[in-house]
């Protein structure tokens, strides 16, 4: 590999933080993911705007917020504007999880992070792709190639693959899953053998799972025993990623007589449940290859649920009949519907909490896996509720002074407008005045008095009276005539329509009033009893730790890096890769700490230089298939220069700037680069001619044909017109024979044109 690699973490690795690192090939960098934690951290955020100027393109894995999290933040208020590359399923599930997590926070907070505007900024930027779909990059990625390839765990989940033209790949696999589920297939092992470079995780590496059947049973068995002693279970998942799975499982086991639970209700609770759903109806193409049958051959969509009810708020809920088995998000426990069911259900016995994530340490889910003995527990309660009182009253007040200086501003804005409009207009009238000034004598009649006949025949004609008439000047601009809004306004309406509308005006207002009802936020704590049963059953969808090691068996990377994962998982899968012969052939195996940057470039003598226009003017160019190529002549300067691939530092008001070449106390974040300066002519060396391509002898005939040579091969040699002969020696070097005259010079010539000479 002839190209310079280079991989950054900001997070991700050696721990349980979500995955976010930049990839450097050559002039081209990729954001590999940009995931955010439960509870906004943003300690790497920090350190990520530095970089925002430097990212080229964004590769997204899965839809979830451990994987584009951070994405509306980084484009509505760091500025990050480069084309997002995503399957069609990550882009529309990623927008539901998104719009799941603003809503789940703005419920019971004031969620500043980011807004709804700026999820559907950013996800605006997505290029969608289909699986096996490449793409050529353009610009400073010219040459490069991204596909996205099927990972499983999530709907749309994507393997990339990084590939340069005539060279090797790079592979970005993180979270897949070789196994396929009921909805999914695994990640498609065949397509990939020996990468130059894999990148990937250490998650599951000393993880133990259980069989399928079994988690399934316990599944069954313990929603069974819940609903039998009339209690209800939380089942809590995410948004539009591993719930489809559960929901697909649920469904079928409420379909099934003999599993005992048609009499029970079934539901699905987040702010989104209804898109979610369609969406997945209308993805059945992503899906497993049973499910695609299925459609096919009976047009059957697993996702046309027949138990499952989808409700989008508490009240809904509550109109379903106990006992019931409820689907909510989020996962963690922090926030939303599934957090509030497990406040009002945890202190009951009959009630159980199912557990299907390992979420992030810190969190209320990961804390009841990690601590399942505990009795109580001590939690923050938020919540919004209306304001009243004195505090209503002081809203009110502050709204109607508001209303009032923006009506003041409008006004003042609009009686500026009028005085510039009518400084044009009485310009025009004072022009027609001066015209018609002591020529109209009359108001409304004409005045005839004083005037005599001026002929002597009876006039035929009669003078009627008549309004002074001054034509009015029609104001335009480049795109025509100025229309006036208000002279095409239809200011009477039939009767039947006024009815209805002042049917409809009271509904609209009470709405309006609902939907914009004053409230604030509070926090309370609260220590409460946990009697209800709490259970984790796997189901993540990822592979464990002996899959992987058969998996990086099979593929056998020259090099890996090893990501997203405890040190301890971490450094045990790199020692199984260094000890296991021939797994990783290159030998080198990565385990990048956070802000370390991993050198993965294959050959050792490959340098970034910058050159001068001096150099780049002298330079004569010999085209080489699809490349150009030159010889350089000139001396190396290593004095410090600051390049544009520099960080972006922090002022304390958050402005960004770039860091000044003075600045040496960190020079860490610096990236340096020699410059190639001009050599005089005098010291210039000569070289020998270099001949560059690998021209095959069967080519070369037809190029000689064309040329009207008659050429034809004998015992692997090329004669041409009886007198040269054109063969191939073992070490590939090509040899010209025969007799000096025109047929040797005009075959010399037209094999010199096969090759950059330079």
């Amino acid at each position: 590999m002839t190209s310079i690699i280079r991989l950054q973490a900001f997070s991700g690795v050696h721990g349980e933080s979500p995955p976010c690192y930049m990839l450097q090939l050559d002039e081209f960098r990729f954001l590999l993911d940009c995931g955010w934690t439960e509870d906004f951290d943003m300690t790497y955020i920090k350190e990520l705007k530095k970089h925002v100027h430097q990212i080229d393109a964004v590769l997204l894995s899965y839809p979830d917020v451990f994987h584009l999290g951070c994405l509306p933040y980084l484009v509505g208020k760091c500025g990050l504007n480069c084309p997002i590359y995503a399957t069609v399923p990550v882009y529309k599930m990623g927008q539901m999880f998104m719009y799941d997590l603003y809503q789940s926070h703005h419920n019971s907070e004031d969620f500043q992070m980011f807004t709804l505007d700026d999820v559907d900024a950013a996800f605006d930027k997505i290029i969608q792709l289909k699986y096996s779909q490449s793409v050529n990059l353009r610009g400073k990625g010219h040459g490069l190639q991204v596909t996205p390839l099927a990972a499983g765990h999530m709907l749309g989940g994507t393997i990339w693959r990084i590939m340069k033209e005539g060279e090797e790949d790079i592979v970005y696999a993180v979270d897949y899953n070789h196994k396929k589920e009921r909805h999914l297939n695994g990640w498609a092992l065949e397509t990939f053998s020996r990468p130059s470079l894999l990148i990937t995780d250490a998650f599951n590496a000393t993880y133990v799972q259980a069989r399928r059947r079994l988690r399934d049973e316990q599944l069954m068995t313990n929603i069974l025993q819940t609903m039998r002693a009339s209690g209800n279970v939380l089942v809590a998942v995410d948004t539009a990623g591993r719930v489809l799975e559960l929901a697909h499982l649920l469904d079928q086991m409420f379909r099934s007589k003999e599993s005992g639970l048609t009499a029970y209700s079934l539901a699905l609770l987040n702010n989104v449940s209804y898109n979610v759903v369609e969406f997945a109806k209308s993805q059945v193409e992503w899906m497993s290859d049973k499910i695609m049958r299925g459609f096919e051959d009976n047009r059957n969509n697993p996702f046309q649920f027949r138990h499952l009810q989808l409700c989008h708020s508490m009240a809904e809920l509550a109109k379903i009949p106990e006992p019931k088995v409820v689907l909510c998000s989020v996962p963690d426990l922090q926030c939303g519907f599934s957090r509030e069911l497990f406040l009002n259900w945890c202190t009951q016995s009959q009630n159980c909490i199912i557990l299907t994530n390992r979420t992030s340490p810190g969190t209320l889910a990961r804390w009841l896996i990690d601590n399942p003995s505990a009795k109580t527990v001590k939690l923050e309660v938020k919540k919004r509720v209306r304001l009243e009182g004195t505090e209503l009253e002081e809203y009110m007040k502050q709204e109607k002074e508001k209303e009032a200086e923006a009506q003041r501003l409008k006004a003042e804005q609009g009686k500026n407008d009028l005085e510039d409009e009518s400084s044009d207009e009485s310009e025009t009238e004072m022009e027609v005045d001066m015209q018609y000034q002591g020529k109209v004598k009359h108001d409304l009649m004409v005045n005839t008095e004083g005037k005599t006949r001026a002929g002597f025949f009876k006039q035929a004609k009669k003078s009627y009276p008549m309004f002074p008439y001054i034509e009015e000047k029609i104001k335009w601009d480049e795109y025509g005539e100025i229309i006036r809004p208000e002279d095409f306004m239809i200011l009477e309406t039939e009767k039947g329509e006024e009815e209805t509308q002042e049917k409809e005006v009271p509904e609209e207002v009470e709405m309006q009033d609902i939907s914009e009802m004053p409230t604030k936020c509070i926090s309370t704590s609260r220590t409460l009893d946990l009697q209800a049963r709490v259970i984790y059953i796997d189901f993540e969808g990822r592979s464990d730790g002996e899959s992987i090691k058969k998996i990086l068996n099979q593929v056998k990377p020259r090099e890996l890096i090893i990501v997203h994962g405890s040190t301890e998982a971490t450094e045990s899968l790199a020692e199984y890769c260094r000890t296991t012969p021939g797994l990783v052939q290159g030998g080198n195996v990565f385990t990048p700490r956070i802000h370390e940057i991993v050198d993965a470039t294959k050959d050792s003598h490959i340098y970034q230089v910058r050159l001068r226009d001096s150099v780049v003017s002298r330079l004569r160019f010999a085209k080489a298939r699809d490349v150009e190529l030159a010889w350089i002549d000139g001396v190396l300067d290593l004095s410090k220069a600051k390049t544009d691939t520099s960080a972006m530092h922090e002022r304390e008001e958050g402005e960004l700037v770039e860091k000044t070449t003075g600045d040496e106390k960190d020079d860490d974040v610096i990236d340096l680069q020699p410059t190639l300066l001009p050599l005089p002519s005098y010291k210039i060396p000569g070289h020998k001619s270099v001949f560059i391509n690998e021209p095959k002898l069967s080519d070369f005939k037809q190029v000689l044909i064309r040329a009207g040579i008659q050429a034809e091969f004998s015992g692997g040699v090329l004669l041409c017109n009886g007198a040269v002969a054109v063969k191939k020696t073992e070490t590939g070097r090509v040899q010209l024979e025969g007799c000096i005259g025109d047929d040797y010079y005009k075959v010399r010539e037209l094999l010199y044109d096969q090759y950059a000479i330079i």
